[in-house]
């Protein structure tokens, strides 16, 4: 190396390769770069409650999605399609982040926040959803979000129902559910078919630009 030249460190890699081929970059999410076989094969295989739960397989948050989406119409029968489509990808940032538990997003504050909230806005706009929900929608998602965590908590998470009303609240009146977790391959297939059913309903209609993987 010549006197008086320095060699400078390489800049952090700040993209992930998805299956599709995307690279996404989780600084600053190009919505182009989005696409919901990958979300739908990541979140079949991130576990609810990091794994801490019974059974074969883990409460995946693909499952737990398409039961939100359940709970929430079941709430609001009349809610927009667009909207139920909003609550299946609530957790939607998740195929990149992973489930982290409440506790620790709160300890990792707000930078974390930031991140979580360009990554959602990004998936919301590449699916024709605005990219901020309005704040009755989002908490009638909430409401719902924590309705299924009543259930897998007291179900499959090891929380008595006291503790689980504690944190959680009640389920909405006259909604019960019994939790049966699937394999990836079965929550992944199921997560797909409700967005699309959803995504129809709503009117959206992904551009050819979309899919172009150069």
């Amino acid at each position: 190396m010549r006197k008086g030249l320095r060699r400078t460190k390489a800049e952090p890699r700040a993209w992930q390769r998805m299956l599709s081929g995307r690279r996404l970059d989780l600084l600053d999410p190009s919505p182009m770069d989005i696409e919901i076989e990958d979300i739908a094969h990541g979140l079949a295989r991130v576990a609810r409650w990091n794994g801490q739960t019974v059974g074969e397989h883990a409460f995946s948050v693909a499952q737990h999605s398409v039961v939100v989406e359940e709970i929430m119409a079941h709430v609001r029968p009349d809610v927009a399609p667009r909207w139920r489509l909003a609550a299946l990808l609530h957790d939607a940032s998740e195929y990149v982040i992973g489930d982290m538990i409440s506790p620790f997003k709160a300890a990792l504050g707000v930078n974390y926040k930031d991140f979580e909230e360009r990554l959602e806005n990004a998936i919301h706009v590449r699916f024709g959803l605005p990219a901020k929900t309005p704040a009755e929608i989002k908490a009638l998602i909430k409401l719902a979000d924590r309705a299924c965590a009543f259930f897998e908590a007291t179900q499959l998470a090891g929380f008595t129902h006291a503790e689980s009303l504690a944190f959680f609240d009640a389920p909405p009146h006259g909604y019960s559910l019994t939790i049966e977790p699937l394999p990836p391959a079965a929550a992944q297939a199921r997560y797909l078919e409700r967005f699309h059913l959803l995504s129809e309903a709503a009117g959206y209609t992904p551009t050819a630009a979309a899919f172009d993987t150069e």
